[in-house]
């Protein structure tokens, strides 16, 4: 049988700081990953992904566990020495792409974090 709980604030044990639900609602991220793309590709830790695949040199896709509920969701990748970012939203999947210089597909090691609704 389900159950549910509502509360309007989440407080630490001493009762010193706390939050609205609305906020851990609607501005925690409902996904993320870091991924090592170069050789065999392989996730480093994740949240709310399924799977991730290779898709060309420096191209990665990244599936939901959980779907998103509209592709108008954002996405923030990034990598410490290339350029990162994202491209072909889908409701359970985003693609990063990972570029070296004069934007030229690179593999590497890439973080990616979506905020947006779950469906």
């Amino acid at each position: 049988m389900a159950s549910e709980l509502r509360v309007t604030t989440i407080a630490n044990n001493a009762g010193t700081e706390s939050v609205d639900t609305t906020y851990v609602i609607n501005g925690s991220a409902k996904a993320w990953v870091q991924l090592i793309g170069s050789g065999t590709i392989s996730t480093l830790d994740s949240f709310n992904n399924s799977s991730i695949s290779d898709l060309s040199l420096g191209r990665y896709q990244t599936n939901f566990s959980s779907n998103m509920n509209n592709n108008d969701y954002a996405v923030t990748a990034s990598d410490t020495f290339q350029t990162a970012g994202y491209y072909g939203s889908t409701t359970s999947s985003h693609n990063i792409f990972c570029n070296g210089a004069v934007s030229t597909p690179v593999d590497s090691t890439v973080s990616a974090t979506v905020h947006g609704d779950l469906a």
